[in-house]
């Protein structure tokens, strides 16, 4: 794992931590943390649960841009996604902030998730004439059915936790 992404485990519950400030980006560094401790995690018999949340006033707010021009760095975003999507221990996604991108991304892979009041979920890449590349075009609409998927695809737009616990982005706004 490194700096940027910490794991703590008691009473059965693995609590994973994304601290890479200001908006808990997701970087190499970032994934390659997630990978390490989902591994640690799905490895470790005392846990049953495993919480993917984040420091600060945020939740993932995408991809680093910065990154865009270098060579790829793994894992992959996809590779993580498909790691909570598998994993045989259920993962519950602790949601705040802003929910964008990759960062949807990430909590659609999820088994369960929780939202704070004011959390903003959306795929804003595409207003950049990106498309969601880590199984967000497959997740959401199985999730959220067709229609509201693809207004969600095609618009840009975030939604606010209250409408995401409507159309069943999100299981719980607590």
């Amino acid at each position: 794992m490194t700096g940027l992404v910490r794991i703590a485990t008691a009473e059965g519950i693995a609590r994973i931590t994304i601290d890479n400030p200001p908006l808990n980006l997701l970087s190499a560094p970032v994934r390659q943390g997630l990978a390490a401790a989902l591994d640690a995690a799905g490895r470790n018999p005392a846990v049953r649960v495993i919480v993917l949340a984040a420091a600060g006033p945020t939740w993932p707010a995408g991809a680093d841009i910065h990154e865009f021009r270098k060579p790829a760095e793994g894992p992959a975003l996809g590779e993580i996604c498909a790691a909570i999507a598998q994993s045989r221990k259920p993962v519950i996604a602790a949601l705040r902030g802003t929910v964008l991108g990759g960062g949807l991304e990430l909590a659609l892979a999820a088994a369960l998730r929780l939202a704070e009041p004011g959390t903003e979920l959306g795929l804003p890449e595409v207003t950049l004439g990106l498309l969601p590349g880590a199984g967000g075009t497959q997740r959401l609409p199985r999730l959220v059915g067709a229609k509201a998927a693809l207004g969600l695809l095609l618009s840009g737009l975030p939604v606010a936790a209250r409408r995401a616990a409507e159309i069943g982005l999100v299981d719980v706004v607590a």
